[in-house]
């Protein structure tokens, strides 16, 4: 299936005409997005909790403490509900009202479980390391088994997902387009800047390719 299924939850509502269901914008924005935020309840109270994360097919894994009241959560099999957005530039119109940003978001819903056999779970961590740093795993210290039994490791099946993008440029009532007031779009793009050895690093190792021409594209 190429799409989710556009139900009560997860159709856009507010100019719907923005919204996307396909897996490939879907799962393009998420593996760009560097953080998530994540959704809940626990006995009425919302919490929402930003955190890093990767996509694994038509599942998105998370792990952090055993302690974790967001992991806790998501182990009872409890829904939850995640957001990712990638910013693409502040849209100036010529009236404060229609000012904007153009923007790529996903929300999605769904269900976890806690990952316990040990190759499923270094394999999720390594989703999530080479999330952040492709290539990272391959080179860094895997983690112990003390390690591994002190992380919860949890995996999100995605029931129900929609995107929503804003591109272009201002759009301005009629009448406001000859306003002397500059319009347009001040573009955003992630950029790194030069890496930072590490103080501590005691010989001369040279900078890896995948720090040299890392992108989020």
């Amino acid at each position: 299936m190429t799409q989710y299924i556009k139900t009560e939850k997860n159709r856009v509502r507010r100019i719907p005409e923005r919204g996307q269901y396909d897996r490939e914008t879907i799962f393009r924005i998420l593996d760009e997005a560097l953080i998530c935020h994540v959704g809940f309840a626990v006995e009425r109270q919302p919490y929402v909790i930003p955190i890093n994360f990767a996509r694994v097919e038509d599942t998105v894994v998370l792990h952090g403490a055993k302690a974790s009241r967001l992991l806790k959560h998501i182990e009872a099999g409890n829904p939850v509900c995640v957001e990712a957005t990638v910013i693409g530039g502040l849209v100036l119109a010529r009236s404060v009202f229609h000012h904007s940003i153009n923007y790529r978001s996903v929300v999605l819903f769904g269900r976890g479980y806690l990952i316990q056999e040990e190759q499923e779970k270094l394999a999720a961590l390594k989703a999530v390391t080479e999330h952040l740093v492709p290539g990272r795993w391959q080179e860094a210290r895997l983690p112990t088994r003390k390690e591994l039994k002190a992380t919860s490791v949890v995996s999100i099946n995605i029931e129900e997902a929609s995107a929503k993008v804003r591109t272009g440029p201002a759009v301005d009532e009629e009448e406001d387009y000859a306003l002397p007031v500059w319009a347009g779009v001040l573009p955003f793009q992630e950029q790194t800047l030069a890496p930072v050895q590490d103080e501590r690093q005691t010989s001369e190792i040279p900078l890896p390719e995948y720090l040299a021409s890392y992108s989020r594209k």
